[in-house]
């Protein structure tokens, strides 16, 4: 990615992040309202269910990137381990878990954006990548699988919400005036 000075690379990623706590609370609060029938039911996802994607979710963005950007760990765990049976549980760890990433970026110096994420992939494997695109790719991801909740939510007949950043922009700039 170009090089940006510290403001930029802030306010670039704070606004992911900030998009990523509405997004993620926006969706919760409409699969609050999904019967348990169909909140687990296999519609075809990669990981089968809501649940099944929520949980996926969880592992990948708060167990294993959230330490590996914040703390500098790396875990070694299977993307398909359930760690939340209990969905009010694992809606207040997403939402939670998102919560953590605008408090993350700020704390870090502009020169970490043009450098590299030293890790361990979830089966241990190392790897380098850009600092900044790697951190993009968190936000692209859950953004991806939110997409695939909500056509499962579309095809089994419910009401989802709209979580294109877009709408996002325009509630934040209401806030503002």
């Amino acid at each position: 990615m170009a090089t940006m000075n510290t403001s930029t690379w802030h306010r670039h990623f704070q606004g992911h992040a900030r998009y990523h706590v509405w997004a993620t609370h926006r969706l919760l609060e409409a699969i609050s309202r999904v019967s348990g029938e169909d909140y687990r039911r296999d519609v075809g996802l990669f990981f089968k269910s809501i649940h099944g994607t929520l949980n996926h979710l969880l592992v990948a963005e708060t167990l294993l990137w959230y330490p590996r950007f914040s703390k500098g760990v790396s875990p070694v765990l299977d993307l398909n381990t359930e760690i939340e049976p209990d969905r009010d549980r694992l809606a207040q760890a997403l939402n939670g878990g998102a919560a953590h990433w605008p408090q993350l970026i700020v704390t870090w110096p502009v020169e970490r954006f043009d450098g590299h994420l030293d890790y361990q992939t979830s089966k241990g494997e190392p790897q380098s990548l850009p600092f900044a695109a790697t951190l993009a790719h968190v936000f692209n991801h859950a953004t991806h699988h939110r997409g695939q909740i909500t056509a499962a939510l579309t095809h089994l007949g419910y009401d989802c919400p709209e979580l294109d950043m877009v709408y996002f922009l325009q509630q934040e700039q209401v806030k503002k005036a």
